[in-house]
C-alpha cells in the first residue's frame, strides 16, 4: 500500500500561533522561575548553648518575644529568618551573662514594647492593656442605649385625601397591576 500525495498539489499548513503568544508565554515562565531566586533563604540552624541552664533561660524567653514578620508567633515557633536572627541575638546575649530583665530591655529598646507578647503596664502601653476592657464598655453602653430607648413610633394610617385616591385606584378597572395576568390571577 502506497501513500499518495494530495492530488491538488497545494500543501496544508498548521495555522500559526498569534503573535507576542510566544513573549507573553517566556515573560511568565521567567517571572514563576525568578520567584525560588527573590525567596528568603533558609535560616542556619540554632546551635544551643552549652550551658543547659543558659539555653533553658533562652528557651523560656523565646516564647515571651514576638516575631516581627509573623506578629501571631513567638520566635521559638517562626520559621522567619529574622525570628532566628533573634534567637541568636538572645543567646549572645544570655552568654555575655546579661540577665533576662537586661535582655527583654534590649529587645524593647530596638524593636518597641510591641514586641513582647506581655508589654509593661505604662502609660505608652496604657491602649494596649486597657483597649480590649474599654471597647467593651462601648459596646456595652451601645446595647443598653439602644435597650433604654423607646421603640419606633405607630406609622400612622393614610390622610383622608390618600384614602380616597387608594379607593379610586382599586375601583378602576383599567389600572391594573400587571396588564398580562388574567383576572383571577391579579
Amino acid at each position: 500500500m502506497s501513500l499518495k500525495a494530495p492530488s491538488s498539489g497545494r500543501l496544508r499548513h498548521l495555522p500559526s500561533p498569534p503573535r507576542g503568544e510566544g513573549l507573553f508565554v517566556a515573560v511568565v515562565a521567567a517571572l514563576l522561575l525568578s520567584t525560588a531566586a527573590l525567596a528568603e533563604p533558609a535560616p542556619t540552624p540554632d546551635a544551643p548553648l552549652a550551658d543547659a541552664a543558659e539555653e533553658a533561660r533562652a528557651q523560656a524567653l523565646f516564647e515571651e518575644v514576638r516575631c516581627v514578620v509573623c506578629q501571631h508567633e513567638s520566635i521559638a515557633d517562626s520559621p522567619a529568618g529574622i525570628a532566628a536572627d533573634m534567637r541568636r541575638l538572645v543567646r549572645d546575649e544570655i552568654a555575655s551573662g546579661k540577665t533576662d530583665q537586661a535582655v527583654r530591655e534590649d529587645l524593647v529598646r530596638r524593636w518597641g514594647d510591641y514586641i513582647l507578647f506581655r508589654p509593661p503596664f505604662r502609660l505608652s502601653t496604657l491602649l494596649l492593656w486597657l483597649g480590649p476592657f474599654l471597647l467593651a464598655l462601648a459596646g456595652l453602653a451601645v446595647i443598653l442605649m439602644r435597650a433604654r430607648r423607646p421603640r419606633g413610633t405607630a406609622v400612622e394610617g393614610l390622610s383622608d385625601e390618600e384614602e380616597a385616591r387608594l379607593a379610586k385606584l382599586l375601583s378602576d378597572e383599567t389600572i391594573r397591576p400587571d396588564p398580562d395576568a388574567n383576572r383571577p390571577h391579579d
